[in-house]
């Protein structure tokens, strides 16, 4: 995700310190999935510079890291979305949840039966995981994460969709050829844009006391 330890370390405890912000911003309870965002993208980061330390192949870290991209992140961002969602647009965001649980469920089987591995290449890492049908696993991961994002109806996660994307696609470039990794900028980016979302859907809540989760029940009745 970035080109050394250093750059990995640096960034995910900046991103991971931004994710902790934005869930203490955060007022109310249907929010809290997508706040966690940044925390789950610096972790990940953090969890990389572990990988680079101990030079790639199959250590915990590796695991650990391909656990993060694989499994959870295919179910966490499209129910993160779904939870957050107006009621009236929550309809067009099963099918993006429902492929979510059934590729992590491919993808967590795969974690449980066959070895991942990475491999130092330069200033990137190549992971390796053998996945049956694996165009058709991809397909499903990116309509779970980045489709769920680009139906949302709140014009800042649809804008987060579309970085990610377009991320996604530039750094598949620059990994192939072993240049170098960039996703832990458009980490950043995605953690100012769940930043902005955040403050947005609390000025909302401010407006209406009782849609903090925390709101306690009156106990001054008459």
């Amino acid at each position: 995700m970035c080109w050394s330890a250093t750059a990995d370390l640096t960034a995910g405890t900046i991103v991971t310190a931004a994710g902790v912000v934005c869930l203490a911003r955060t007022r109310r309870a249907r929010d809290l999935p997508v706040a966690a965002v940044p925390v789950l993208l610096g972790a990940h980061q953090l969890v990389e510079a572990a990988v680079w330390d101990a030079g790639g192949g199959r250590c915990a870290a590796t695991t650990a890291w391909a656990v993060i991209a694989l499994p959870v992140l295919a179910v966490w961002v499209p129910f993160a979305v779904l939870c957050a969602a107006a009621p009236r647009t929550r309809r067009r965001l099963l099918p993006p949840a429902a492929v979510g649980l059934l590729t992590a469920a491919v993808l967590a089987a795969c974690l449980a039966t066959r070895p991942v591995t990475a491999e130092i290449r330069g200033r990137v890492i190549g992971y390796g995981l053998d996945v049956p049908y694996p165009a058709v696993v991809v397909a499903g991961y990116l309509f779970a994460t980045l489709g769920s994002l680009l139906l949302a109806g709140d014009r800042l996660l649809r804008l987060l969709g579309a970085v990610l994307a377009v991320g996604a696609a530039l750094c598949a470039a620059l990994w192939r050829l072993e240049f170098a990794s960039t996703w832990c900028a458009f980490a950043a980016v995605a953690s100012l844009l769940v930043f902005g979302w955040v403050g947005r859907a609390d000025a909302g809540a401010a407006r209406d006391p009782k849609a903090y989760w925390f709101w306690p029940p009156s106990t001054n009745r008459r």
